[in-house]
């Protein structure tokens, strides 16, 4: 199959999805909805088309733009209509995170692994209501708990919501720390 023809089912596939769709997947669903039994799509064509398609929507006349973001593609709004977009849906994008989850949030993210207690001996201060807020935004997620320490106690990690709402893909993307 051409790469011209390959495209807009990309596009709508990314478009359409409600969470960041990864090129693997993106092979899978269009193998599947053709059907090929021998001309199938390989992971280097969806590469080149993913490709082509950012380059296309790069240009200044698109308001929005395809990015990898939370470990997959995605349409995404240009920064320059932030401002535009937030009078749409209110309060939804002006919601901010406390100081306090905020000053969690980012411990958690640098030294995740990590516990309760070991967040807590960090801050100086008690986190649960921090840690609870966090959990329901589901920021972060519980991903075990560690067996060394006394009382076995729950461990923390940051989420794939995480990794959408701040637009990065791994921890490694993370702001080094001076």
């Amino acid at each position: 199959m051409e790469l011209s023809e390959i495209i807009p089912h990309i596009e709508v596939l990314i478009f359409a999805s409600e969470k960041p769709l990864t090129s693997l997947d993106i092979v899978e669903l269009i193998n599947n909805s053709f059907g090929f039994l021998e001309e199938r799509i390989s992971l280097d064509q969806v590469e080149s088309a993913v490709e082509g398609i950012r380059e296309k929507y790069s240009s200044e006349f698109y308001p929005f733009e395809v990015r990898e973001s939370g470990g997959g593609w995605q349409f995404l709004t240009k920064k320059e209509f932030h401002k535009t977009i937030a009078q749409l849906n209110g309060d939804k994008f002006l919601k901010r995170l406390s100081a306090a989850a905020l000053e969690t949030l980012a411990i958690i993210a640098y030294k995740q692994p990590i516990t309760k207690g070991e967040i807590e001996a960090i801050r100086g201060v008690n986190s649960d209501y921090s840690i609870q807020k966090l959990l329901e935004k589901e920021l972060i997620l519980i991903s075990g708990r560690n067996e060394q320490m006394p009382g076995k106690p729950l461990v923390y990690a940051t989420s794939k919501t995480f990794m959408d709402y701040f637009g990065i893909n791994t921890a490694a993307d993370l702001p080094k720390i001076k």
